[in-house]
């Protein structure tokens, strides 16, 4: 099953992230069929190939519930948003 994601790309603490179009079996760092976009966290800036992301999504990929709320925001796609749910270390202790 293909998926659309977000891999990291960039330096420690400057992340820069690319849409890519995978095999979901695959590593986040594995190879990617097509780089559909980019976007900075820090400078909330980037660039979207809306085309071939409603191409994909048509012809059946799944998106990353990350990467679908990013293009809901950014105006690519239409719809309510989805709950992320972040994992929290169990090393690390609340104050």
């Amino acid at each position: 099953m293909l998926i659309l994601r977000l891999q990291s790309v960039g330096k420690k603490h400057q992340k820069i992230f690319r849409l890519v179009l995978q095999e979901k079996q695959n590593k986040l760092d594995g190879k990617a069929i097509a780089n559909l976009g980019w976007w900075n966290p820090r400078l909330k800036k980037g660039d979207f190939n809306s085309e071939k992301i409603n191409f994909y999504i048509s012809h059946g990929a799944k998106l990353s519930d990350t990467a679908w709320n990013l293009l809901i925001k950014k105006g690519v796609l239409k719809g309510k948003k989805r709950a992320v749910n972040i994992a929290v270390s169990p090393n690390k202790k609340k104050k």
